[in-house]
């Protein structure tokens, strides 16, 4: 019994009316309302993908994975009792703030509240409607995309995330941080999605250093650069990423230290793929440009 995908983002930010822009004038997603103090975003036919609610945080408050059922629900239960892991169940309140039918809660080891979950409201009677430029996100089985955890202790991180919640190891990565560092990182996958979630050491004060959404063409991902050029947000260049083959470039958010990462083309995984190792993220691009355009 395993995790199935990335649901659902929450963050909780000191600018609220910045992230709401960069949402959706520079990334395109849609604004659905609010739930609580929590302004809600689309990127497809899901009532919400991306929440944003004030807070001195300013990184990622949750993550929601999903299961596919109430069974699911219950085993994942089992498995986080036996494996020594507290949770509480949502109540009602937050089921209706969440807009699903059940749902776990818990910290992973370094503290970042997860919310495993299932039955996810759909809104196909209000059809997606991107705020920029952008033909639609890649979700469905595949979930949301991904995010890059940041955490001291790999091995801990690595032993929560395969052995309690069920991701698989897809490759790693040795970045090079400087002339003398490197950082393992691991990037993990529930489904076909390349990775749903990677775990590395980076020495940075945030819960994750990005998180990433995938979009239907590459001209998406050109149109979007633009946008977020015009906007002075962009980090790296467009390039391909070594295990993934994602074309993509990143950009800063309004939140210190953490950016997004837009991207098309991946190839995904299925139960003939073989763990590798690589030394570069990417297969070309991706030049860090940080503090220069």
């Amino acid at each position: 019994m395993s995790i199935e995908r990335l649901g659902y983002l929450g963050f909780a930010v000191k600018d609220v009316p910045a992230w709401d822009y960069f949402l959706t004038q520079n990334v395109g997603l849609m604004a659905a309302g609010a739930a609580g103090d929590a302004a809600l975003y689309r990127a497809d036919q899901r009532a919400w993908r991306i929440a944003v609610q004030p807070g001195e945080l300013d990184d990622l408050a949750y993550a929601g994975l999903e299961v596919d059922d109430a069974a699911a629900l219950e085993r994942m239960a089992d498995k986080l009792r036996q494996a020594g892991v507290a949770f509480t169940r949502g109540d009602e309140a937050l089921m209706q703030q969440r807009k699903v039918m059940g749902l776990l809660c818990l910290q992973d080891p370094f503290g970042l509240p997860l919310e495993i979950y299932y039955g996810p409201a759909e809104t196909f009677d209000q059809p997606f409607l991107p705020s920029a430029p952008v033909s639609g996100f890649v979700t469905g089985d595949q979930g949301i995309g991904h995010f890059v955890r940041c955490v001291p202790d790999t091995a801990k991180a690595m032993a929560f995330y395969t052995e309690v919640l069920g991701f698989v190891l897809s490759d790693i990565i040795d970045i090079q941080m400087g002339p003398e560092m490197s950082v393992p990182a691991h990037f993990l996958h529930c489904n076909g999605r390349h990775h749903t979630i990677a775990l590395a050491a980076f020495p940075i004060p945030k819960r994750i250093h990005h998180f990433m959404l995938q979009a239907n063409t590459i001209d998406d991902v050109g149109y979007a650069f633009d946008r977020l050029d015009a906007a002075g947000r962009i980090t790296s260049l467009l390039g391909r990423h070594n295990n993934d083959h994602t074309i993509s470039f990143y950009a800063d958010t309004p939140s210190p230290m953490i950016e997004v990462e837009f991207g098309w083309g991946p190839r995904t995984v299925d139960s003939s793929w073989t763990v590798v190792r690589h030394n570069r993220t990417a297969m070309w691009g991706h030049k860090s440009v940080r503090g220069q355009r």
